[in-house]
């Protein structure tokens, strides 16, 4: 029985805010931006729920911005930029999109040995 119970939580499409859509691509989930499905990445230079992306960084990887008065969803939080905005977190890692993509091919994978796609979820 538990192994039914973890098929179907498998299978389930995970909870994402208003900004964010799901796709189903290549048998999983993928988390895409709900304005052009834009590809959205990880920085791993941020820390647990600080954005160290700023300056020139900013300008090429823009924060998934969370309008104000956003809530959790599911892994899904807010955190609080330097200059005051709201961005939203996955898992507690700030996300971005990345300018260079066009559509919604993910060009930025691996970029620098520090950004990382979000993680797709088998829609098996």
């Amino acid at each position: 029985m538990s192994f039914l119970l973890f098929a179907l939580a498998a299978a389930t499409a995970p909870a994402v805010p208003p900004q964010v859509q799901i796709i189903a691509e290549n048998g999983n989930y993928v988390m895409r931006t709900l304005d052009g499905a834009k590809p959205i990445y990880t920085f791993d230079r941020d820390e647990p729920g600080k954005s160290n992306c700023v300056a020139r960084c900013i300008a090429a990887w823009p924060a998934v911005v969370a309008p104000a008065g956003a809530k959790p969803v599911g892994k899904w939080t807010v955190i609080t930029r330097a200059d005051g905005t709201g961005q939203w977190a996955y898992d507690g890692k700030p996300v971005y999109t990345f300018v260079r993509d066009t559509g919604s091919t993910a060009t930025g994978d691996g970029m620098g040995g520090s950004w990382h796609l979000l993680p797709t979820v088998p829609a098996k």
